[in-house]
């Protein structure tokens, strides 16, 4: 027996419960692993209010993240063996000392990466790679605005696109994560709480706008966002930290400038075990040359997770956090 967080009913944190959990032998293509630190994610706060369904129903252990070692594998799994220091995204599950995960989901770390790190980046930095690489292919001549520049993904974002030369716009909602959003990358930072985003981004802009901008707020920003962008550019919504848009209105991307706009998921992007070894390969490469740092900010006991998801969805944590089993 292992111990785990489980939800037996979907509602807030309280709903997070620390208990004991059994843990099968591998079977085909799985692997079992001993989690060295598990991922706190935006996501997790979805399934456990039950605004994402949890796809085995409940009870169930929430989490998509961790990093750790791998115990033992099932047959026909060759590119993993026992002992090799491993993370992943994957399915729900990761809020566990121990857990069985599909074994093609799992990267081998470098000794260059150590377990807290890799635990708080694999979600949040191959969110990172897609978004600036694959949705949208930031380049030196790109404008982009992106929300949240303060939190995991958009900490890591800012980095990444002032290494690719982009002029990057940020919005967060204290001096404090300002600043900290400025010695991560970002030209231009927007306190939202203080100033009107959209006016802010045109006075930057010089009144031209953005080639794209990076939305993971959802109702908040909406649809101050569409007016951030140029004609024909992109507005990317891949959240919804202050709740979902229920109204949208397909005929604005028409009437604010002939408008894309994309819902995309990093599981779309990773599907594949050759995707995910380009997207993870991606990552680790500018991790390990310090082209990225994965500041982890917060660190919470296992049983202490419903602590951490109040603090998350309180806005009081910035960057990474990570759970300790």
């Amino acid at each position: 027996m292992v111990h785990a967080i489980r939800v037996h009913q979907t509602g807030g944190p309280d709903v997070l419960t620390y208990e004991e959990v059994s843990v099968g032998e591998p079977g085909p293509g799985e692997a079992r692993i001993r989690h060295r630190a598990i991922g706190l994610n935006y996501i997790d706060t979805y399934f456990r209010s039950g605004l994402y369904p949890a796809p085995s129903g409940t009870p169930f252990i929430p989490g998509n993240e961790g990093a750790g070692e791998v115990v033992s594998v099932g047959e026909g799994v060759n590119h993993v063996k026992p002992g090799d220091r491993v993370a992943y995204v994957g399915p729900l599950g990761s809020y566990a000392e121990e857990r069985l995960v599909p074994a093609d989901r799992l990267v081998v770390l470098p000794d260059s990466i150590d377990d807290r790190t890799a635990a708080g980046m694999m979600l949040k930095g191959m969110t990172a790679q897609y978004l600036l690489r694959q949705t949208y292919e930031v380049t030196k001549d790109t404008v982009l605005l992106f929300h949240a520049a303060a939190g995991g993904v958009g900490l890591i974002a800012g980095q990444w696109a002032a290494h690719l030369g982009a002029t990057v716009i940020g919005t967060a909602g204290s001096a404090e994560k300002v600043e900290l959003a400025k010695a991560n990358g970002y030209t231009h930072v927007i306190n939202y709480r203080e100033d009107n985003f959209v006016e802010q981004v045109k006075e930057i802009t010089g009144g031209k706008g953005c080639d794209v901008v990076y939305d993971s707020v959802g109702k908040d920003t909406y649809p101050g966002s569409l007016d951030c962008l140029k004609p024909r550019s992109l507005w990317v919504s891949f959240g919804q930290s202050s709740g979902p848009i229920t109204d949208f209105n397909l005929g604005l991307l028409s009437t604010k400038g002939s408008l894309y706009a994309t819902r995309p998921s990093l599981f779309s992007y990773i599907a594949s075990r050759a995707d995910l070894e380009r997207t993870a390969g991606d990552l680790i490469d500018v991790v390990s040359r310090g082209i990225v740092k994965i500041d982890v900010n917060q660190e919470y006991p296992l049983a202490k997770a419903a602590d951490a998801h109040r603090d998350l969805e309180g806005r009081k944590t910035t960057g990474t956090t990570v759970l300790i089993p």
